[in-house]
C-alpha cells in the first residue's frame, strides 16, 4: 500500500523516532510502513493519521489494496 509518510513527516519537521514514539511502535515499524513492506493495523493507522491531523485516506492509499 503507497502512503504519504514520509512527506508528512518531513512536512511536520519530524523525525521516523518522533512518529515512533509518538504512535507507540518502533522506529523499524516506521521505516517498514515508509517503504511498502508493513501495512499497519486499523488502529496504527489512526494514530498516525491524528499526529498529522488528516484523515487515514490522506496518508494511505487505498486504491491498489484488493
Amino acid at each position: 500500500m503507497k502512503n504519504q509518510l514520509k512527506e508528512l513527516r518531513n512536512q511536520f519537521n519530524m523525525t521516523q523516532e518522533q512518529l515512533a514514539d509518538k504512535v507507540a511502535v518502533s522506529r523499524q515499524t516506521i521505516i517498514s510502513i515508509e517503504n511498502g513492506k508493513y501495512n499497519p493495523s486499523l488502529i496504527l493507522a489512526y494514530k498516525i493519521a491524528k499526529e498529522f491531523r488528516c484523515s487515514i485516506e490522506e496518508v494511505f492509499d487505498f486504491s491498489e489494496v484488493e
